[in-house]
């Protein structure tokens, strides 16, 4: 297996080769609009971030620090911020012994946490890496059937715990990111973010052309609604398809729906981050150049979405 760190496709073209900058093990860094800092000034005063580059509350009377236990286990490297809370749910997490269910439990400092029953520990090092998802990989971080996943395309390569950042199903290939940045996820994952995500889709017959133009004004399968930002052919076997919501299997149902198999269907582009030359089964880091660009997509969506709501 290669690892590429080539292959970097912003819109404007260019290119970026710079290696992730090293972590201090005895001060923790935070991920602050896609740099690493060592600390936040706050009315002159340094913020010391609690195990894993988060600024904590502190609760002023044991001058112990504190933070919910769904934001915790995202900065592990557990999962995104929504999924710990699920894993939360299930009664799979215990902080000092007693098993907790309860989304407003908070964890503080020497706090043990366990999931599963195994030790959960912040993680100094916050990763950001861009995957070409090969087929017949799953996107979860351990499959109950023993298929492989994607997230074993990078254990030889990284120690930390890392997440994949939304899905792509076990038939699809293409962009992926992982992560265990819970901030970074949240931002990028949240409807609002409202981050493009570009599909190249073959299909075993001819696709009727009246496919493009109902799949962007929307249509409705089986009691969902499914609606694209653009669709257009490539050919009269090859289509494009940018996705902003990305509903489960949304694609394939709405092919379905009109009797079009899919032959193959692959993930381009995410926002600003295209493939570019990496094969099926590299991967990259992100440079803090493209990490702020897909983070100034989602803050301008965000933003947009709030002046309509005004």
């Amino acid at each position: 297996m290669r690892r590429s760190r080539s292959g970097s496709n912003l819109r404007d073209n260019n290119h970026f080769s710079k290696s992730p900058r090293a972590f201090d093990s005895k001060r923790i860094k935070s991920f602050d609009n896609g740099t690493h800092n060592e600390g936040n000034e706050n009315n002159g005063k340094r913020t010391e971030y609690f195990n894993n580059g988060t600024a904590p509350e502190d609760n002023g009377k044991s001058g112990k620090q504190e933070m919910r236990l769904q934001v915790y286990l995202a900065h592990a490297g557990v999962a995104s911020r929504r999924a710990c809370e699920k894993i939360i749910a299930e009664g799979r997490v215990s902080v000092n012994g007693t098993l907790v269910t309860d989304m407003g439990s908070k964890v503080r400092t020497g706090d043990t946490v366990l999931l599963d029953g195994k030790p959960v520990h912040p993680e100094a090092r916050k990763c950001y890496v861009l995957l070409n998802k090969p087929a017949g990989f799953v996107c979860t971080l351990s499959d109950e059937k023993g298929r492989p996943t994607a997230a074993d395309l990078l254990k030889e390569t990284y120690s930390e715990r890392l997440y994949n950042i939304g899905r792509l199903d076990m038939f699809s290939s293409g962009a992926i990111l992982f992560t265990n940045d819970g901030d970074f996820a949240a931002k990028i994952e949240h409807p609002s973010a409202q981050i493009e995500k570009e599909y190249v889709i073959e299909t075993t017959q001819d696709f009727p052309p009246e496919l493009l133009t109902r799949f962007e004004r929307g249509i409705r399968v089986d009691g969902i609604f499914y609606k694209c930002r653009s669709a257009a052919a490539v050919n009269r076997r090859k289509l494009r398809i940018v996705l902003v919501e990305g509903k489960n299997r949304e694609i394939r149902r709405v092919l379905d729906s009109f009797n079009c198999t899919i032959k193959r269907l692959v993930r381009v582009r995410i926002g600003n981050l295209e493939l570019g030359t990496l094969k099926a089964g590299e991967f990259r880091d992100l440079t803090a150049k493209e990490r702020q660009a897909l983070l100034d997509l989602a803050t301008e969506s965000q933003n947009e979405e709030r002046k309509y709501a005004e």
